[in-house]
C-alpha cells in the first residue's frame, strides 16, 4: 500500500482492437473497480491512444500477435492469444461472477470488451488471485457519454499533467485540486478527465457546488473534518481482499466514528442539492459497534503480534489470557513463598531456553530440600529442580502466546469476513464521501480564483465575458491577469486571431478551451458570466512537435493532427487551431491553412466553433469572402521602437508579427537583431504589397504576389499589335531570361 499514489488510480488495462473496433477492460485491484467498453471507430488505435492517455495504467496486457505501432509510455505485457478466446472469456465471466448471462452487466454482444474482461480474470488469477474476490461486478461505460479528448488535447490543454516535466503542477488539476481525501482526489482526477455531455448532470454538480461555495466558513468547517477521513475505498479492499493488517481496521474505525460529525456539517448547509450525494453516506453503526468492541486502540502493525483484539470481545480469548496473567504472578511469587516454606534462603526461581523455568539451591543445602522436588540439573556449586506444579504453570505461560496468537488471528479472519459481507454499504459511503470532497473543491477553487457559474445551452452558442486562463492566471501570484472576452455573435464560426509572438494568442486560446471543459465538469469557471453550449469533443492543434520514434517529422505530425481534426469534428466540436501550416514553406502552409478554414466552415457537418491563430496575415482576407469568418488581433502599443503587449483580443486583423522585437526581448545578440531587421526591409521591398484577393483573379494565382515578373511582363504585351514572329521571339526572350 505505501508504494501506491493515493491521489490516482493503479489500473491494470486489457486491450485488442480491429479495423473497426477497440475492445477496453481496466480494473484497480486496490479499490475493486472493473470496467469493460467497446468502442465502434474508423480508426480504433487513435480511440485507444484517447483511453490509455486518460486511464494512465500501470501495465497494458494485449494478445502477443497484436501488433501496437507506437509507444504508449506504459509497461505492455504480450499474454498468450488463447487467454482473448471469444467462448473461453464469455464462459470465465460466468463462472466468476456466477450468474447465466452477461446481459445484466451491459456487455451483451460486445465480444472485443468481453475478450479483454475475460483476460483480466485470468492474468489475475495467474498473478494475484486474492484480488479476484474483490471483483464482484463488472460495468460497462461507454465513451459517447462524456467529452472525448483524443491524446493530442489532453497533452496540448495540459489537463491532468504539464507538458515539459509530467507532473501534475501546472495542469487544470492542479488548479482545481482542494480535496483533502484520498478518495477525493482520485474521484477529481477521473472528473476532470472526463467532462460531462449530459446538461442535467452536470447541472447536478454545478448545484452542488453552488450551495457549499456560498458558505465559505461551514466550507472550512467541512473541510477539517473531511482531513480525518482516511482511504475507505482502499481500506475496505484490503479487508474484502484478505491483505487487511490491524491498523487497517482501526483506520476504518475512526473513519466511520467522524460520519455523524460529517453528516452534521453537511446537513448545515440546509441544501437539497447536497442530498443525493449526501444520501450514498452510510453511518454504519453496526460495522462501527464490531470495530470498537473487537479491535484494540493501539493494536500491534502485524498479525505475527498479539495485542489485536480487545479485552471483553471472546470469552476464549480472556480466558487464555487471564490464565497466562496467573500463571506469570505464580511463578513470579514461587521465590519467595518456597523460601519462606523450606527456610532456604539461598533458593531462586530462574528460567532458560533450554530447561524452562527451575528452583535452584547450593548443594550444600540440596538434602534439605522437599521430597516433591525434582533434580533436574547439577551445576558445581548448585542444584537445579522442578515440581510437578511448576511444569504445569511452565506449559500455560510457554504456550499461552502462541495460543493467544492463534486465536488472535483466528477472532480477526472473522471480523474482516463480518466487514466483507457489509463492503457494499463502504464502498458506497466512500463514494458518496469522495464526492462531497470534490464538489468541496470546485466551491473553494471557486471562491479564491473569483470564478462564475456557467450557465449551459443545447446550442452553438459560446459567450465568455472576462475570461482568464486558470493556471497562467494562479502561476501569476498576485500580477494582474488580463482578461479577454470570447463571444461568438449570430453567424460567427470561426476567429482569425492575428497578432505578435508571445502577446498572448496561444494562452488566450487554451483558456476558452479550458474554459468550456471546466464547465462540463460541473465546475464554475474563470470569468465575470459565461454561456456555454454542449461541447461534445475539443480538439487543439497547438505547438511543434515530432514523432521520432514513428519516423514522422514535426510538419507530418501537425498535418496528422489536422487531419484527426477535420475527420471527426461536428457542430458541436471546439477547434483550437494554432499556426496551422507554419511547418512547411510560406506558401504550402499558407495554401493549406486557407483550404482549411474553408473547409471548416463551408462543410455542412462541420462549421464548428474555431479560433485559428496565425501569422499568415492573408488569412484575414477570408472574412471578405466566408461570412462566418471573423477577425481579431492581439493589442499592441509600440513607441519609440519599443513594442508593449497589452495581451488584449479586439477586433481586426494585425499586419505585423513583430518576431525581431520578441527576439530581443528573448536575448538574441545585438548584430543578428540588426541584420534581421535589415533583411526584413529588403524582403519587404521586394515583395510589394501583400496578397490582395480580386473577383476576376483565377482561384490558382490567388495566392501568388501581384508584382510576379511574369505576369509583369504578360500584362505589358499587346497582344492586339504583336505579329506571330515577334510572339516567338518575345517567348523566347521570356524563357531565356526567367530560365538563367
Amino acid at each position: 500500500p505505501n508504494l501506491l499514489k493515493n491521489d490516482q488510480n493503479n489500473y491494470l488495462v486489457s486491450v485488442l482492437f480491429d479495423e473497426t473496433k477497440t475492445g477496453i477492460a481496466y480494473v484497480d485491484i486496490s479499490t475493486g473497480e472493473f470496467k469493460a467498453t467497446e468502442i465502434q471507430s474508423r480508426e480504433p488505435y487513435s480511440e485507444l491512444r484517447s483511453e490509455i492517455l486518460r486511464l494512465k495504467p500501470a501495465e497494458i496486457i494485449v494478445p502477443e500477435t497484436l501488433k501496437l505501432t507506437e509507444d504508449l509510455s506504459v509497461h505492455i505485457t504480450k499474454y498468450a492469444g488463447w487467454h482473448f478466446e471469444s467462448i473461453r472469456c464469455e464462459e470465465k465471466l460466468k463462472s466468476h461472477f456466477n450468474v447465466a448471462t452477461l446481459d445484466g452487466f451491459g456487455i451483451k454482444g460486445q465480444t472485443l470488451a468481453i475478450q479483454a474482461a475475460g483476460a483480466v480474470i485470468d492474468y489475475l488469477a495467474d498473478t494475484q488471485p486474492a484480488a479476484l474476490k474483490l471483483l464482484s461486478h463488472i460495468s460497462n461505460y461507454s465513451t459517447s457519454e462524456f467529452m472525448n479528448l483524443d491524446a493530442s488535447t489532453r497533452r496540448n490543454l495540459e489537463i491532468t499533467e504539464t507538458i515539459r516535466r509530467n507532473e501534475t503542477k501546472g495542469s487544470l488539476l492542479h488548479v482545481l485540486d482542494y480535496a483533502v481525501t484520498p478518495i477525493g482526489k482520485r474521484l477529481l482526477r477521473q472528473w476532470v478527465s472526463q467532462p460531462l455531455l449530459n446538461i442535467d448532470e452536470i447541472y447536478v454538480r454545478q448545484n452542488a457546488v453552488q450551495v457549499l461555495f456560498e458558505k465559505g466558513l461551514l466550507r472550512a468547517e467541512l473541510f477539517n473534518q473531511l482531513k480525518k477521513i482516511n482511504d475507505l475505498e482502499r481500506l475496505t479492499s484490503r479487508v474484502i481482499s484478505g491483505h487487511a493488517l490491524p491498523r487497517d481496521l482501526v483506520a476504518i474505525r475512526s473513519t466511520l466514528e467522524c460520519l455523524p460529525e460529517l453528516l452534521r456539517i453537511i446537513s448545515e448547509f440546509n441544501a437539497k442539492e447536497l442530498e443525493g450525494f449526501v444520501n450514498k453516506i452510510h453511518l454504519c453503526k453496526n460495522e462501527l459497534s464490531l470495530l470498537t468492541n473487537s479491535i484494540a486502540d493501539e493494536p500491534p502493525a502485524t498479525l505475527q503480534n498479539t495485542g489485536i483484539i480487545r479485552s471483553g470481545y471472546s470469552a476464549e480469548l480472556d480466558q487464555v489470557i487471564e490464565a497466562s496473567q496467573h500463571a506469570r504472578d505464580w511463578i513470579n511469587n514461587l521465590e519467595t513463598i518456597e523460601k519462606e516454606r523450606t527456610g532456604l534462603k539461598t533458593l531462586k526461581v530462574g528460567y532458560n531456553k533450554v530447561f524452562g523455568y527451575y528452583i535452584e539451591g547450593s548443594r550444600a543445602n540440596s538434602s534439605s530440600v522437599p521430597n516433591e522436588y525434582i533434580r533436574k540439573q547439577t551445576l558445581v556449586n548448585a542444584e537445579r529442580f522442578i515440581t510437578p506444579e511448576l511444569k504445569e504453570y511452565e506449559t500455560l505461560v510457554l504456550n499461552a502466546e502462541d495460543r493467544i496468537r492463534e486465536i488472535e488471528q483466528r477472532l480477526f479472519k472473522q471480523i474482516c469476513e463480518q466487514l466483507s459481507s457489509s463492503s457494499k454499504r463502504l464502498l458506497e459511503t466512500s463514494k458518496g464521501i469522495a464526492e462531497i470532497d470534490v464538489l468541496a473543491s470546485f466551491a473553494e477553487a471557486a471562491a479564491l480564483g473569483s470564478y462564475c457559474k456557467p450557465e449551459l445551452s443545447d446550442t452553438q452558442i459560446l459567450r465568455i465575458e472576462n475570461g482568464r486562463h486558470p493556471v497562467v492566471e494562479k502561476t501569476l501570484q498576485g500580477i494582474r491577469f488580463v482578461p479577454n472576452d470570447s463571444i461568438f455573435e449570430d453567424g460567427e464560426i470561426i476567429r482569425i486571431i492575428t497578432g505578435p509572438n508571445m502577446s498572448g494568442k496561444s494562452t488566450f486560446l487554451r483558456q476558452v478551451a479550458l474554459i468550456v471543459l471546466m464547465a462540463q465538469i460541473g465546475s464554475f469557471v474563470p470569468a465575470s458570466k459565461a454561456k456555454i453550449g454542449i461541447t461534445d469533443r475539443i480538439f487543439t492543434r497547438i505547438g511543434a512537435q515530432d514523432e521520432i520514434h514513428a519516423g514522422q517529422s514535426t510538419f507530418m505530425v501537425e498535418m496528422i493532427e489536422t487531419a484527426n481534426i477535420l475527420n471527426h469534428a461536428t457542430s458541436k466540436s471546439l477547434l483550437i487551431l494554432d499556426e496551422i501550416g507554419r511547418g512547411t514553406s510560406t506558401y504550402d502552409g499558407l495554401s493549406i491553412a486557407w483550404a482549411v478554414i474553408e473547409h471548416i466552415h463551408n462543410h455542412p457537418n462541420i462549421r464548428a466553433r474555431t479560433l485559428f491563430a496565425t501569422h499568415y496575415h492573408e488569412l484575414t482576407q477570408l472574412s471578405e469572402l466566408l461570412p462566418g469568418v471573423r477577425n481579431y488581433n492581439v493589442a499592441v502599443s509600440e513607441s519609440d521602437n519599443n513594442v508593449v503587449f497589452l495581451h488584449k483580443i479586439i477586433p481586426g486583423g494585425a499586419d505585423r508579427s513583430y518576431g525581431i522585437h520578441v527576439g530581443q526581448l528573448a536575448g538574441l545578440p545585438k548584430p543578428v537583431i540588426q541584420r534581421s531587421a535589415e533583411i526584413l526591409r529588403q524582403l519587404e521591398i521586394s515583395s510589394g504589397k501583400a496578397i490582395t484577393i480580386q473577383p476576376d483573379m483565377p482561384q490558382q494565382l490567388m495566392l501568388f504576389p501581384e508584382n510576379n515578373p511574369i505576369l509583369t511582363a504578360l500584362n505589358e504585351l499587346d497582344i492586339n499589335s504583336i505579329s506571330p514572329i515577334e510572339a516567338l521571339n518575345k517567348l523566347y526572350e521570356w524563357k531565356k531570361k526567367f530560365t538563367e
